[in-house]
């Protein structure tokens, strides 16, 4: 199926992630099918259900060439009944709704947080030893084994990202290396979707940034070509430190969440 006519479901279209792919990836000639539990403004033939719903999930993935799975509890300060529902239930309920549709390519929003706990110095390969920094980072793992099952299994490719921190602009100094701007949000889903290398894949979602401590190379094999650095903010984000990142090599990759009684905002 050529890319120009071929479907892509995207679950969790409301959210800040969501909302990016929506307009990154339509000029990449993909076709969209929007799913969300809430409505969303000037998408009028989204579909609003529970991704545990098997009725709406299999009216979807009719036909569909491709999925982006992004819903579900999107925060390290999730309760474990919060992930259970929504990250594990849910994340099967999705796969199983792909492997029945005959689905071909899947890509899973997974999280740094799989392995937050991992120091910035030595963040590890992903996959690999991972050290999960909440209830959150221990979902992301499982829906990244899952996947691995559904492609040894049944033949589907997988990607399964692990975003670092994909806002408008990086806002804090972790961003600066952990940033994954909405272009390249888009452009690497894209070649995740198109890429005659991809079988099976965990690796981290970042832009180009200067500072970052994950490795690009992975995704460069799949034909990602990030377009924004992070360091084009450094002034601006470091200003309050007097210019000076305040990072330490031996802080844990996950930021906040991988300390007690705190968390910053998912992804």
């Amino acid at each position: 199926m050529g890319a120009e006519l071929a479907v892509v479901v995207i679950t969790g279209a409301a959210g800040r992630i969501g909302t990016y792919l929506r307009s990154g990836l339509r000029p990449f000639g993909w076709e969209l099918r929007l799913l969300d539990r809430r409505p969303i403004p000037d998408e009028p033939t989204a579909v609003v259900a529970d991704i545990r719903d098997p009725q709406a999930l299999a009216s979807v993935m009719q036909d569909a060439f491709g999925v982006v799975h992004l819903a579900g509890a999107i925060s390290p300060r999730d309760s474990f009944g919060d992930v259970l529902a929504a990250n594990i239930e849910g994340t099967h309920a999705v796969l199983e709704a792909a492997r029945v549709a005959g689905v071909e390519r899947f890509v899973f929003a997974s999280s740094n947080h799989a392995n937050g706990f991992a120091p910035r110095s030595a963040p590890g390969i992903a996959g690999a030893h991972d050290r999960p920094d909440s209830f959150y980072g221990v979902s992301k793992v499982f829906g990244e084994s899952l996947c691995r099952l559904y492609h040894d299994r049944f033949g589907i490719k997988m990607a399964c990202l692990r975003i670092g921190s994909c806002f408008d602009v990086p806002r804090v100094p972790r961003m600066l290396g952990s940033w994954l701007s909405p272009r390249d949000a888009a452009g690497l889903v894209d070649a995740c979707l198109r890429s005659p290398e991809l079988d099976y894949k965990v690796f981290y979602a970042i832009s180009g940034n200067t500072r970052r401590w994950w490795d690009l190379a992975p995704m460069l094999e799949l034909g990602y070509v990030p377009k924004d650095d992070a360091e084009a903010w450094a002034e601006e984000v470091l200003a309050e430190f007097g210019g000076i990142d305040p990072s330490d090599p031996d802080e844990p990759t996950g930021g906040d969440a991988a300390r007690q009684g705190a968390a910053e905002p998912a992804r």
